[in-house]
């Protein structure tokens, strides 16, 4: 079975109310178009189209070199949309037609459907389902005997027409050179002026093709986003389900509800989650991980036993039994090894720190390598800006940096070696050296008296 899919993404979705193309929107750090590619490779759909139209700029960009796109340059109708692409569709083919602001149509939904339109040789199908709701879609219309006979769209839908609550999920998987007839003598005559997908089905029905509905009984899956109360309704349910996954492999979160992961993070067993926690991009939680409320981790790796507490991690790797926060922040390019400890107010930013070393407060490390066992006293800051370029710091294994200490870089602080509290250093500081750069201290007698 030969497969394609057309993927529809150029409407603008003015009840959005946004200047971002509609598809771009993100559920659970994810764009809506993001989910509906996936959900056709993962259905094994050979080859894909996007049909971008509104924002197509912004949009070819962000599936650039994944798919074939197609430009709809006048939004002229869902089934105009699809004309866009006549030269991609296989007469041999059995072609899906998708919404790329309808993120849930899962691959077994997709997979179903061809293997149904296959298996039972029919020219088309169209998936519908029963909501409660019906407002916004498409009308599935059945004469009295309930044979399948057109669809109406809400915008043409008579007064009764409107109170049937089977609904088009706007899925359809057509045979390639029926899909191309179908496109050729469709009209705009209604309300809009515009070319219909949905006129395809009710065309090939009256020329007794054969054309079959599938009934979706989720009717979840098949929700499609028109306005930001949707987007929000949708990422509730795809967070509920998200989160529920986890809870099943060995997660443990204290308040799922207010819990946050992105579809596209991975835990492992026994990583405790207390609420208000947001997991976001492509982060990795390993084994017996606690985080607790109020932290941000984001595309980064932390490793096992390790312990974040009300902190901000992001772009960085973490090793195993470390402990940072109440209120670090680790900012991008940061690497901390085994047994580290970040405390209060501590600041990280492209460094990497060795093992057992620790910041336990009110310090800023940036653009830095610090070896293992150093301790950095309270604020300690590693001066890397000098106004136009940014320079490195090197502190070696077994050094103490007292408080207050300032490391003007370029400059390395060499093994075993101390740094006295309140020193600027400028200089290398040699091996198991002690440096001190501050004035001696001068007591005025009586100066206040006077």
């Amino acid at each position: 079975m030969h497969t394609q899919a057309i993927i529809l993404a150029g409407g603008k979705g003015t009840r959005m109310k946004s200047d971002k193309p509609k598809v771009l929107h993100e559920i659970c750090g994810k764009t809506m178009l993001s989910y509906v590619m996936d959900n056709a490779r993962n259905a094994c759909i050979e080859q894909i189209a996007v049909i971008v139209g509104y924002g197509a700029e912004e949009v070819k960009s962000s599936i650039a070199g994944q798919v074939n796109i197609f430009t709809q340059h006048r939004q002229l109708g869902t089934g105009h949309a699809v004309m866009q692409a006549l030269s991609f569709i296989d007469d041999n083919a059995y072609v899906v037609v998708l919404c790329g602001d309808a993120p849930l149509v899962d691959s077994e939904t997709i997979q179903s459907l061809c293997e149904y339109t296959a298996s039972n040789k029919k020219d088309a199908v169209v998936v519908s389902a029963m909501i409660d709701d019906p407002y916004g879609y498409g009308r599935i219309i059945r004469d009295r005997d309930g044979e399948f006979i057109k669809i109406v769209e809400q915008k043409d839908a008579a007064k009764e027409e409107k109170k049937i609550h089977e609904i088009n999920s706007g899925v359809y998987c057509f045979l390639g050179s029926v899909l191309k007839y179908a496109l050729g003598n469709i009209s705009n005559d209604n309300v809009q002026g515009e070319y219909y997908l949905t006129d395809t089905i009710e065309l090939l029905i009256n020329e007794k093709y054969s054309v079959d509905i599938l009934v979706e009984k989720n009717c979840d899956i098949i929700k499609a986003v028109n306005d930001k109360k949707q987007l929000a309704q949708l990422e509730k349910f795809m967070r509920c389900r998200i989160n529920e996954g986890w809870l099943e492999k060995g997660v443990t979160m204290i308040d799922p509800d207010s819990t946050y992961i992105s579809c596209e993070s991975v835990l492992s067993e026994d990583v405790l989650l207390y609420p208000g926690v947001v997991i976001e991009g492509r982060s990795i939680i390993k084994k017996n991980c606690i985080v607790t409320s109020g932290s941000i981790v984001k595309n980064s790796i932390i490793g096992e036993d390790t312990l974040v507490q009300n902190s901000y991690i992001t772009d960085s790797i973490v090793g195993s039994h470390v402990k940072i926060g109440p209120y670090a922040h680790l900012r991008p390019k940061s690497k901390l090894a085994d047994h580290v400890k970040i405390g209060n107010f501590v600041e990280v930013k492209n460094s990497e720190i060795g093992q057992n070393s620790k910041s336990s407060h009110l310090t800023y490390i940036g653009d830095a390598k610090v070896g293992d066992n150093v301790n950095l006293g309270c604020g300690v800051v590693f001066v890397n800006y000098d106004g136009k370029n940014k320079a490195l710091t090197v502190v070696e294994d077994d050094c103490f940096i007292g408080c207050n200490v300032n490391l003007i870089a370029p400059v390395t602080v060499k093994k075993g070696a101390y740094v006295a509290a309140g020193s600027t250093i400028t200089f290398d500081v040699e091996e198991n050296n002690l440096a001190i750069a501050r004035c001696r201290q001068t007591n005025k007698e009586n100066w206040v008296k006077k």
